[in-house]
């Protein structure tokens, strides 16, 4: 009984890791959605208000970065924009390292060394993510190659 326990742990980890690289991309519009959310409800708005404009927050940060990417054309600007969604993934990433590491290490000094590691790991992961998708390449007119 233990030993399926302990699979299901690790498979549980092997879940949580997964939906975190695949929804790190998303990190940007998820803190611009919940801050503003958070605002609208502190203003006065109800809850229902609040989400509303949450997701409306939320949905207009990611429509704006998919829409700067394909129409910049200068590589350091679409960098630059890619670095904005970047950053707070890996920040995500630092912090969902550190929660885990701080149940199963004891040191201090290493939990910060390999939740700096998973910030970066995960940074590369959105990094690479955001980079191939077909908005990052701008289009040359042609919808074939030669």
């Amino acid at each position: 009984m233990i030993f399926i326990g302990i699979l299901l742990s690790m498979a549980t980890i092997a879940f949580l890791c997964w939906l975190l690289f695949t929804l790190a991309v998303f990190a940007l519009p998820l803190f611009a959605g919940i801050t503003a959310g958070t605002w609208a409800y502190g203003t006065g708005a109800g809850w229902l208000s609040a989400i509303l404009v949450g997701f409306a927050a939320a949905a207009l940060t990611f429509g704006l970065g998919r829409f700067l990417l394909a129409t910049v054309r200068p590589i350091w600007a679409r960098l630059l924009i890619a670095a904005a969604f970047v950053v707070p993934a890996a920040a995500a990433g630092f912090h969902a390292t550190h929660g885990i590491l701080k149940h199963t290490m004891p040191s201090q000094p290493w939990q910060m060394v390999f939740s700096i590691l998973g910030a970066g790991v995960v940074g590369i992961v959105a990094i690479v993510r955001i980079i191939e998708t077909k908005a990052f390449r701008p289009s040359d007119g042609h919808s074939s190659p030669p």
